[in-house]
């Protein structure tokens, strides 16, 4: 009679195999011990192959014909399938190895998003619990990052989808340790004048102001690096019902940018509510041109009032001092000034960037596009 035993290999070996053995040493032949169980052979004949698994019930015939415990074939069994499922696995790793870089692993390794590792399948590892996927095939379906792939479809100069995702997976990680009051729509409207002064400031000046004060009103605000390929600005997003996500990238670091990008992602958070993620990269996503033209509008409007904008073109003196003047007067940054006219055509690209301000901001936050 055959002894109890466990079998533990990375190999996958089908419990079947033991069993010819099992019952060679009893002198049994397949077709007897199909017998002895009641069963017809064909029934058997998948389990030797490893083609169909021994369930509870079988283990236990074959504990009584065999001799063998029902616990050893059930861990056998359960062995193999875990050996498969390894293999399978690993196979899945090796093929999404040609993502890490898409993914910009080497990036979010500097960040200390994910861990500086040498071998690639533990990359892919590492990149799939960042992603909260079993596979790296399930990121473009998660809700939440579905966004960054219909713009890289959709757009002739398509940005990089897959490191949009991750350059989205960063702020909703970073906006998770950014503690929020409840939303407050009417908080955040009365905000809005005082903000719109710290366009006057340096970086060091409102930084910490800025972030604070829109955390009062529910909105949590991830200044994120650039990340190659993504062409993005800004991003918005609702994490929780209370809690939106405002998303600003420096590139160029043009204070005119940061602040017509602030602005046009508040225009989304104030018009358009939960509605959807905006990915601002110069070009309206697909299906939310309308909305895009609405938040352009909120942050041209607020930023350079409309009635005194257009009593300065009108006088069509455009030169530096009265540039500087009317910027003075309606209190914004001259440089956000200089970016509407440009915008607008009345100042030609090739005029410079005569006022416009560049910001200087913490290493991590410095990446040019």
């Amino acid at each position: 009679m055959a002894t109890e035993r466990e079998i533990h290999s990375d190999l996958a070996v089908p419990p079947g195999e033991y069993l010819e053995e099992v019952i060679a040493e009893l002198g049994m032949t397949k077709d007897e011990l199909a017998r002895r169980m009641g069963r017809p052979a064909t029934k058997l004949s998948p389990i030797f192959k490893g083609a169909k698994a021994i369930t509870p019930d079988t283990a236990m015939q074959l504990e009584k014909v065999v001799g063998v415990s029902a616990n050893i074939w059930l861990g056998l069994e359960s062995e193999y399938r875990l050996a498969l499922a390894r293999k399978a696995e690993n196979d899945q790793l090796v093929e999404e190895r040609k993502l890490l870089t898409p993914f910009c692993y080497s990036r979010l390794a500097e960040l200390g998003l994910v861990r500086k590792l040498n071998n690639r399948s533990e990359k892919v590892r590492e990149l799939q619990r960042f992603f909260g996927v079993a596979t790296l095939a399930s990121v473009g379906v998660v809700r939440q990052y579905q966004a960054a792939f219909r713009v890289g479809k959709a757009r002739a100069r398509a940005a990089n989808s897959h490191a949009v995702a991750s350059w989205l997976r960063m702020g909703e990680v970073r906006a998770r340790e950014v503690a929020c009051r409840p939303f407050d729509r009417s908080r955040l409207e009365a905000l809005l004048d005082r903000l719109r002064g710290m366009t006057l400031q340096t970086p060091d000046e409102f930084d910490a102001p800025l972030a604070e004060s829109l955390a009062e009103c529910g909105v949590a605000l991830v200044i994120a690096p650039h990340f190659p390929g993504t062409k993005a600005h800004g991003a918005t997003f609702w994490l929780t019902p209370d809690k939106a996500v405002l998303m600003l990238t420096i590139r160029g670091r043009w204070a005119d940018i940061f602040w017509f990008s602030l602005f046009h992602e508040l225009g989304h958070i104030l018009l358009h509510g939960q509605r959807g993620i905006f990915i601002e990269d110069g070009s309206a996503s697909p299906g939310q041109e309308g909305q895009e033209e609405e938040a352009d509008a909120f942050a041209a409007d607020l930023l350079v009032p409309p009635p005194a904008y257009s009593a300065f073109v009108d006088r069509a003196n455009f030169y530096p001092d009265a540039i500087v003047a009317f910027a003075r007067e309606v209190e914004v940054n001259a440089g956000i000034v200089v970016g509407r006219l440009q915008h607008d055509g009345y100042l030609p690209p090739e005029w410079g960037n005569k006022l416009r301000t560049r910001y200087v901001w913490n290493q991590e936050a410095e990446s040019e596009a």
